[in-house]
């Protein structure tokens, strides 16, 4: 008998199975989230699992052209790339209806696997599930809310009751940076330093572009205005000096605040200096992290989305649009089925018609019925089929 190799059993870093228990659980919340979706108007679309980069990438900024896997089409001879993140191709698909007239709100929900060159965070896995819904051709603080609404309950529907809900606007960095006039270099390597949250980097950067001491302030009071939904009072203030439309965010934010502290299990937490997804989001952004029973926030996010106003056009259709994401596969060890654990049958082989004809019965109530395929083959502990007075019934073992 040949030996398999037990390279053959190993699977490339970051990329796993999903077994049988787990595979169920997530089939069982993946019916509840849709059936939620759907409740609020959001319909389902199923993109490629591959398309041209020119369309899978387009507008989604150097991160998600890093994550991406390409290969060469060998119809085309064009580039192509497997999905790294489903929000591309949901804009193409509103791009698309939008251009044929269906230009009103459109609501859109996604559940499906992405496959990433490199993950989110070291040791994590390359081949998420994601599960979303997208808000297309509405810029109100209404649709904000209900999208962050659906995601609240997306979460519930998980199991997750108690979360902290970081609230950010990357309007007010990109109004400070067009204050400062920071060129699109300085932009981008100051961020990387506030996303860390790492004043020795800022307060170096800022000595080394020789910013005037008022200017630095500024940039420093990004890092330090986080808090409860109060702390927006203090950013007016302080901020004051950059002008219109920083205010405007602010006054937004402040809005969108106010509907959703109200929600029970939700602890709302401004921070403006949160620039998730700072290279394709206009303005309000979003995040969802475990609460540690303190108040504090725990671990890596568990969901996320914003705005994203501009995505759309890249495709010739420039709509608004607000989303949310979340990786099914990073919560499995937090899921809890919320149904009970089916009951086996067993049942004798052979292909007798009154037997077929018992199993197809059951099976059609909706029974869980293995029929055994040889007389060794070892039954299953619970209830049999069994030949009882000429008929076939269920029998609890003694």
């Amino acid at each position: 008998m040949s030996v398999a190799s037990p390279n053959l059993w190993m699977l490339p870093e970051g990329i796993e199975d999903l077994l049988p228990p787990q595979a169920a659980l997530l089939e069982e919340k993946r019916q509840r989230l849709l059936a939620l979706f759907a409740s609020y108007g959001y319909r389902l679309v199923i993109p490629p699992l591959m398309e041209y980069c020119d369309s899978l990438l387009v507008g989604s900024g150097r991160d998600l052209d890093l994550k991406s896997f390409k290969l060469i089409d060998q119809i085309s001879g064009r580039m192509m790339a497997i999905r790294a993140d489903m929000t591309p191709q949901v804009a193409r698909i509103d791009a698309q209806a939008a251009n044929s007239g269906d230009n009103g709100v459109n609501r859109y929900c996604y559940f499906a696997p992405l496959l990433q060159a490199l993950p989110d965070e070291h040791g994590g896995s390359r081949s998420p599930i994601q599960v979303g819904a997208e808000l297309f051709g509405q810029r109100s603080y209404n649709s904000d809310i209900e999208i962050i609404r659906l995601m609240i309950a997306a979460l519930h529907i998980l199991g997750v009751d108690q979360f902290i809900l970081d609230l950010g606007h990357v309007g007010i960095y990109r109004a400070l940076s067009t204050h400062l006039a920071l060129n699109r270099q300085q932009e981008t390597t100051l961020f990387a330093a506030l996303q860390r949250k790492s004043h020795p980097d800022t307060a170096l950067l800022l000595q080394q572009w020789q910013l005037p001491p008022e200017q630095q302030q500024l940039i420093f009071a990004l890092l330090e205005l986080h808090g409860d939904i109060s702390i927006l009072e203090s950013a007016e203030e302080t901020l004051a000096a950059v002008g219109d439309e920083l205010l405007k965010a602010v006054q937004f934010l402040r809005r969108v605040a106010r509907h959703l502290e109200t929600i029970p299990g939700v602890t709302v937490h401004i921070d403006l200096a949160e620039l998730r997804g700072f290279h394709y989001h206009t303005d309000t952004v979003f995040c969802a992290y475990f609460d540690d029973g303190a108040g504090n926030r725990g671990g890596r996010a568990i969901a996320q989305g914003g705005r994203y106003d501009a995505m759309g056009a890249g495709f010739g259709c420039k709509r608004p649009a607000t989303g949310f994401s979340l990786d099914m596969r990073s919560l499995l060890p937090w899921l809890v089925s919320s149904e009970k654990a089916a009951i086996e049958i067993s049942a004798p082989p052979g292909q007798e018609p009154s037997l077929l004809e018992a199993i197809a019965a059951l099976r059609q109530e909706g029974q869980r019925v293995v029929q055994r395929l040889t007389p060794e083959e070892r039954a299953a502990e619970g209830p049999r089929l069994e030949r009882v007075d000429q008929l076939w019934q269920v029998v609890n073992p003694k």
